[in-house]
């Protein structure tokens, strides 16, 4: 599921004509002015002390495009603080540029922007926190064996397919179309009922070359996960009918072999070396939810539901 799905991820950086490096170049273009943003602006006297001045006791986590923090605003509302640094009036210009797109951005399974802030060399984003933490917490994290939470097979499914919707929407609704690059389970946010929505939309990925030194410098502190033509070729793990060994131990043979066999034949087609082969995102929501379906439909020889007690 995760980088499923033409348009590539791989698209050219823009040649923005400004030759920085050549003894000819003399001026500069006046940076273009950043389009409005259409979420509240936060003051840093509202932040900076929730943050305990965005010390390391308040980081809850680090991705490829800065670090984030977990505070509650002046309304009540508990929001993910994403910290950038930015050292020229250029790269803030683009960043906000990216920070205006993200600001139109409303899907139910895309995390929403609920604020920003601008200080001198830093960029504060504020987005909707998850109540349950993201899938990694729940799949991986050190406390998910205390906490006793198990996710079944169908709110897996459910999960999963929630995720591609949400790629879906960056993917066809939204023009320009935008590549997310970095989906792994840790940027699938969890909500109330489980409700799955991709979050940590890296804006460095989107922008021109004014924040390629940033990319590159952030890029290689997180994996980040890009379309398999951007990288070296991989080396199939799994032969034939072993994808049993990907399902978790911890759901006890709980789950549908012809649905997990579906959803494997669907991940590896989402991982072909080429891009002509990997499925759009529209066609990986229709074929989960088509196992999803297909699992919660009763098998043909089931006896039929008993009426309820008077």
């Amino acid at each position: 599921m995760g980088g499923a799905g033409n348009p590539s991820s791989c698209s050219p950086i823009p040649d923005l004509g400004q030759h920085r490096g050549s003894k000819y170049f003399t001026s500069r273009k006046k940076p273009r002015k950043p389009p409005p943003i259409k979420v509240p602006k936060l003051s840093i006297e509202e932040l900076k002390p929730k943050t305990d001045k965005f010390d390391s006791k308040a980081l809850v986590g680090e991705g490829s495009d800065g670090k984030e923090y977990s505070t509650v605003l002046n309304n009540g509302k508990k929001v993910a603080v994403r910290k950038l640094d930015v050292l020229s009036e250029d790269e803030r210009n683009e960043l906000l540029t990216q920070v205006s797109r993200v600001s139109n951005l409303k899907h139910e399974n895309f995390v929403e922007m609920l604020g920003y802030c601008v200080e001198e060399n830093m960029l504060l984003l504020a987005y909707e926190d998850a109540t349950l933490g993201s899938l990694h917490d729940i799949l991986h994290g050190e406390n998910s064996a205390e906490s006793g939470l198990l996710l079944d097979w169908t709110q897996r499914l459910r999960i999963a397919l929630d995720a591609a919707k949400g790629l879906q929407y960056l993917h066809k609704e939204v023009q320009p179309p935008i590549i997310h690059c970095d989906i792994k389970s840790s940027n699938v946010l969890l909500f109330e009922g489980f409700k799955a929505k991709i979050a940590n939309y890296n804006l460095l990925n989107q922008s021109s070359d004014v924040v390629t030194r940033l990319r590159s410098v952030r890029a290689s502190g997180t994996p980040v996960y890009h379309a398999p033509e951007c990288i070296h070729k991989a080396t199939p793990k799994l032969r034939k009918d072993e994808f049993r060994k990907c399902v978790d131990p911890k759901l006890e043979g709980t789950y549908s072999i012809r649905g997990a066999a579906k959803l494997a034949a669907l991940a590896a087609l989402c991982v072909q070396h080429d891009v002509e082969f990997r499925p759009y995102m529209n066609n990986v929501v229709k074929i989960l939810s088509s196992i999803l379906e297909g699992h919660s439909r009763p098998p043909p020889d089931a006896p039929p539901p008993q009426p309820p007690d008077a």
